[in-house]
């Protein structure tokens, strides 16, 4: 019985925001309900305490939340003021854990860019202009003449951002950015130099080609093909893990 008390008790605990959770909404309402934009300065520290009965440590925590966020920073002499930092935040979060790839990320993110550059054929179609193809042939030469596999992947990268600049959506290309560090990653591990400057060379051709021709399914096919390449030098998980 004191068992069941004691796992009721700790349920309950765990479905109430902290102190420091509710003051991160605090602030976050003061922005809205205030508001305040970018430049703006935030109450100070006491007066935050002041105003929501808050102890100096939740208070400089929630804060340090909100830097990570990239929603505030906190100046000397000045105190905490509003940014927008939070393209930053995100692209440093896709950096920070690039090292261990696995075959489910390789699925997921090669997925989404099958949805983005494949499955978006219809609007490349009708927005593409003779110099989106002529600009995409002249990256893809960029790769004969690469000298490493950074240099490689770069220009590969270059590709594809090209690609789906046609579609005129900054969001997307804003996406890919953020993205960037593990689509490089995944492209370094999956060739070699030779790959690039052979296989992924004329795969990238195949794609231009099409656009050129107007073939969607040979422009889909080729582009499905090239993005799937590389899939085995990725380890599945599930098929390692011991019995």
């Amino acid at each position: 019985m004191k068992g069941r008390s004691a796992l009721n008790a700790s349920i309950v605990r765990s479905s109430i925001p902290s102190a420091v959770d509710a003051m991160v909404l605090n602030i976050r309402g003061l922005i809205s309900e205030g508001r305040l934009g970018v430049g703006d300065n935030l109450p100070t520290e006491r007066e935050l305490c002041d105003r929501f009965q808050a102890s100096r440590n939740t208070v400089r925590e929630a804060m340090r939340i909100m830097k990570a966020y990239g929603i505030v920073s906190v100046r000397p002499k000045i105190g905490a003021i509003i940014v927008d930092d939070r393209m930053e935040r995100a692209l440093d979060l896709f950096s920070f854990d690039t090292l261990d790839i696995s075959r489910r990320t390789f699925n997921d993110i090669q997925g989404f860019r099958k949805f983005i550059e494949v499955g978006s054929v219809d609007t490349i179609f009708e927005q593409m202009r003779p110099d989106d193809i002529a600009e995409m042939r002249d990256i893809n030469e960029q790769l004969r003449v690469a000298g490493s596999i950074p240099a490689a992947s770069e220009v590969d990268f270059r590709f594809h951002l090209r690609l789906v600049t046609i579609l005129d959506n900054r969001a997307i290309c804003d996406v890919y950015r953020i993205m960037k560090p593990v689509i490089i990653r995944i492209m370094e591990r999956a060739k070699e130099l030779r790959d690039f400057t052979t296989d992924t060379y004329e795969q990238h051709a195949a794609v231009v080609d099409a656009l050129a021709a107007r073939d969607r399914i040979r422009y889909q096919y080729a582009l499905q093909s090239h993005l799937h390449v590389g899939v085995k030098a990725f380890q599945d998980p599930e098929k390692s893990a011991p019995a």
